[in-house]
């Protein structure tokens, strides 16, 4: 995933690699280097050119890094939710931005802690939902965290990460 210069820990971190990269002369590395990261070409071009000061933003590093996890990891279904939920969470939360660029934090971690909370929180599904499903077992248990429930739960791994 990150074979070439290894995962950062911050935005600032992949800035800084940015920066010797562009005093190197290194355009090929340096554009190398935010495709590694999920980030645009575009973007690297314009740090490049010196359209903007650096490669990346708090927000641009976190989307990046769930995009490079997204793509290894190829979530499905309410776990596709569960991302978008993320990228949201991002947008609205710097704190949350930051938390997800952190190496002790995942999307594999995250939806981990969303799938522990399901297993944690069954609750019996009622007899005629099981008939109208076709179900035939007399017993069905479910247990799936809400938006808002997992809203908390991505805010807590991500925002409370050191």
């Amino acid at each position: 995933m990150y074979d070439k210069f290894g995962e950062f820990d911050s935005w600032e971190e992949i800035n800084k690699a940015a920066a010797g990269l562009k005093e190197e002369g290194d355009e090929k590395s340096l554009v190398e280097l935010a495709e590694e990261n999920g980030i645009d070409k575009e973007d690297a071009e314009d740090y490049i050119d010196g359209a903007v000061e650096g490669l990346c933003t708090p927000l641009i590093a976190a989307l990046g890094k769930i995009a490079v996890e997204e793509k290894k990891l190829k979530p499905k279904d309410i776990m596709e939710d569960w991302v978008s939920y993320i990228r949201t969470l991002c947008t609205e939360d710097e704190k949350v931005s930051l938390g997800v660029r952190r190496k002790t934090r995942s999307l594999k971690g995250c939806i981990g802690e969303l799938l522990k909370y399901g297993f944690n929180h069954q609750q019996s599904i009622d007899k005629d939902i099981l008939k109208a499903a076709g179900v035939n077992a007399s017993k069905v248990t479910l247990g799936m965290p809400g938006a808002r429930v997992a809203h908390k739960i991505i805010k807590e791994y991500y925002g409370g990460a050191s």
